[in-house]
C-alpha cells in the first residue's frame, strides 16, 4: 500500500546527491540546470520532512522484531529458504508510486538501461548482504525489493522511502553541453548506498541528523562502496573508494560525489562548487543545513573506515565490513550515538570477532586515531 501527499511519495528518504550540491546548482547553474534543482530540492524537502518523523514512528516496532528474533531457536530461524524477489517498475516520469510494473524477479533484461540496472543493482546489494552477513534481504526477514525508475521528469536524485527505491533520470533530457547528471541508476554503489539505508532502519536506526545522521549516511556510502568491490572482486588497495562516480558527466570538474579515501577532494566545479566533506575531527562543520551536515561530515567515518580496510588488508567486506555490520546491529548502538561512542563501539566488536588485541581491533582504533575522533 502507497501513500500520497499531493502526489508525492509519503515515506523515509535519504537521497544521494547532498542538498548543498543541489542549492549550488539552483544559484550558478543554467536556466535549466537552475530550475531542475530548485524543483528537485522542494521534492526532497516535504520527503525529508515525513522521513524524520516515519523513523521516529518505526522505533518501537524494530524493537519488538528484535525480541521475537531472540525467542526464535536457532533451528527454526535458520530453517527459511532465502529468495530473491525483485520487482522494477516505471513510473513514467511521474510522481505516482510504483508505476507499471516492468520486470520481475527471473525475466530478461528488458533492453531500458534504467530498468536493469537498477535490477541488477538490487540483486549485487542482495547477494553482499545474504553471501556475506547472512542477512536475508533489507529487513532480514525476505523483504522483496522493489523499485521505481525515470521518476519525475527532470529529477536528479535517487532515494530509499522505507518500501522502495526510487530514481530519477538525471539530465539526459537537456543538451549534452548542459549534463551534470547521468541516469541514477548507473551507479551501484548508489544502489547499495540507498538500501543500506533500509538496513540502518531496521537494526540501529540511527537518527537522520547531527552526528548520529552522518554515521547513517557513512553506513550507506561504506557498504555502497562494498557491494561494488564485492561485484568486482576487487581487494581494498584495488577499490576506488568513491560513491557515485559514473553520475558526474564528464561536463562536471570531479571525480564523484564523494571519496571516501580522501574526503574533501571528489570535485571542485564552477557549479557544484568545492566537495566541502571534512577528512578530520578538527574540520567538523557545524550547521543547521542538511540536518546538520549529514552528507558533509560523513567524511570523517568514511575516511576511518578506508583507513581501517586499507591497513587490515584483503577484501574489505571480510573483516572491517563484518565489524561495522555487526556493530549495526548490536543493541549497544542507539540511535543518538556520536561518533566518539560508535567508534569505541566498533573497536569493541572488532575485538570480539577477531579477538583483543588483535591486528583488526588496532587497526581500527588507530584510523579512529588518525581521523581525531578518539584520542
Amino acid at each position: 500500500m502507497y501513500w500520497f501527499y499531493d502526489q508525492i511519495p509519503f515515506g523515509c528518504i535519504s537521497c544521494i546527491t547532498p542538498p548543498h550540491v543541489l542549492e549550488r546548482i539552483a544559484e550558478r547553474g543554467s536556466a535549466a540546470q537552475k530550475t531542475r534543482a530548485r524543483s528537485t530540492l522542494d521534492l526532497d524537502d516535504i520527503i525529508r520532512r515525513q522521513r524524520i518523523r516515519q523513523s521516529t514512528l518505526r522505533r518501537p516496532a524494530r524493537a519488538l522484531r528484535r525480541f521475537q528474533r531472540l525467542l526464535q531457536s536457532p533451528e527454526l530461524a535458520g530453517s527459511a529458504v532465502c529468495a530473491e524477489k525483485r520487482t522494477i517498475f516505471d513510473a513514467k516520469q511521474g510522481q505516482r508510486l510504483p508505476g507499471s510494473k516492468v520486470r520481475s524477479e527471473g525475466q530478461a533484461p528488458t533492453g531500458d538501461p534504467a530498468v536493469d540496472e537498477a535490477y541488477e543493482g538490487l540483486g549485487h546489494t542482495f547477494d553482499l548482504y545474504e553471501d556475506v552477513y547472512e542477512r536475508c534481504s533489507i529487513d532480514d526477514e525476505g523483504m522483496p525489493l522493489l523499485a521505481s525508475v525515470h521518476f519525475k521528469k527532470g529529477y536528479d536524485n535517487a532515494f530509499w522511502n522505507s518500501r522502495q527505491m526510487v530514481f530519477g533520470d538525471g539530465d539526459e533530457d537537456l543538451p549534452p553541453a548542459q549534463r551534470i547528471f547521468n541516469r541514477f541508476t548507473i551507479s551501484l554503489d548508489v544502489i547499495g548506498h540507498e538500501l543500506t539505508h533500509g538496513v540502518t532502519e531496521h537494526e540501529s536506526g540511527l537518527l537522520y541528523v547531527g552526528q548520529a545522521g552522518a554515521l547513517n549516511e557513512s553506513m550507506s556510502d561504506v557498504f555502497g562502496s562494498l557491494v561494488k568491490q564485492k561485484h568486482l572482486n576487487q581487494t581494498a588497495s584495488q577499490a576506488d573508494w568513491l560513491i557515485g562516480a559514473e553520475l558526474l558527466t564528464n561536463n562536471v570538474t570531479g571525480v564523484a560525489l564523494r571519496s571516501m579515501k580522501d574526503p574533501g577532494n571528489a570535485f571542485d566545479d564552477p557549479v557544484l562548487g568545492k566537495d566541502d566533506q571534512p577528512a578530520h575531527m578538527s574540520d567538523y562543520v557545524r550547521t543547521f543545513q542538511d540536518n546538520g551536515g549529514v552528507h558533509i561530515n560523513s567524511g570523517i567515518p568514511n575516511k576511518a573506515f578506508f583507513l581501517a580496510a586499507t591497513n587490515i588488508g584483503g577484501y574489505a567486506w571480510q573483516k572491517a565490513g563484518l565489524v561495522w555490520y555487526e556493530t549495526n546491529r548490536s543493541p549497544a548502538l542507539r540511535p543518538f550515538t556520536l561518533f566518539a561512542t560508535f567508534a569505541n563501539l566498533t573497536i569493541t566488536v572488532a575485538g570480539q570477532l577477531f579477538g583483543a588485541g588483535g591486528t583488526e581491533q588496532k587497526a581500527i582504533e588507530d584510523a579512529w586515531q588518525q581521523v581525531g575522533v578518539i584520542a
